[in-house]
């Protein structure tokens, strides 16, 4: 029954993950026609599309925060498997928890120190840039804390996982080498 509630937590998840992995995906493909606009308007025309530092500034964190929870869940962040694998299935849990919980609080610190800066950004409508085209800060903030939080979600599924295979190793499955 705990296996079920798992899976149907690991689907929620990784459907909401690979979903905001599109979003990131259409957000860099506009992106590109932004800059290209920018480029061929500033040197064709002498005319820069307005608001592209901005623009792009903005798109990077968001693009980073909407990716990130699919780096943890794919397995593609850092980890030295030689150590790893050195110490059997019960070591390989071990260091799943470890970076579960790490991962955990790295993450939570980040939606800690955001939370006041999201709010203060969409109370007081804080714009980035001057001009003809300012760009609201608010969704990227709120995005920055959204990401975050998903990824301390996932971190922590990682963790309850690790912790069952180091309690129960005969029933977990073998530890693997590279991201699923």
């Amino acid at each position: 029954m705990r296996r079920h509630g798992a899976t149907m937590l690991e689907r929620i998840t990784t459907r909401l993950v690979h979903s905001l992995l599109a979003i990131a995906a259409a957000i860099i493909f506009l992106l590109s026609f932004l800059v290209v606009a920018d480029v061929v308007g500033r040197g064709l025309f002498n005319s820069p599309v307005k608001g592209t530092p901005e623009i792009v500034s903005m798109s990077i964190v968001i693009i980073c925060f909407l990716l990130a929870a699919y780096a943890v869940q794919s397995g593609g962040m850092l980890r030295t498997d030689v150590i790893v694998g050195m110490f059997g299935r019960r070591g390989h849990a071990f260091a799943d928890l470890a970076s579960g919980l790490l991962g955990a609080a790295f993450f939570i610190l980040i939606v800690w120190g955001s939370f006041e800066p999201a709010l203060h950004s969409w109370i007081s409508n804080e714009f980035e840039g001057e001009g003809a085209l300012r760009v609201p800060v608010w969704p990227a903030r709120f995005i920055v804390m959204f990401g975050a939080a998903l990824v301390v979600a996932i971190y922590l599924g990682q963790t309850l996982l690790a912790l069952l295979a180091m309690l129960h190793p005969e029933d977990a499955s073998p530890p693997t080498t590279s991201p699923p």
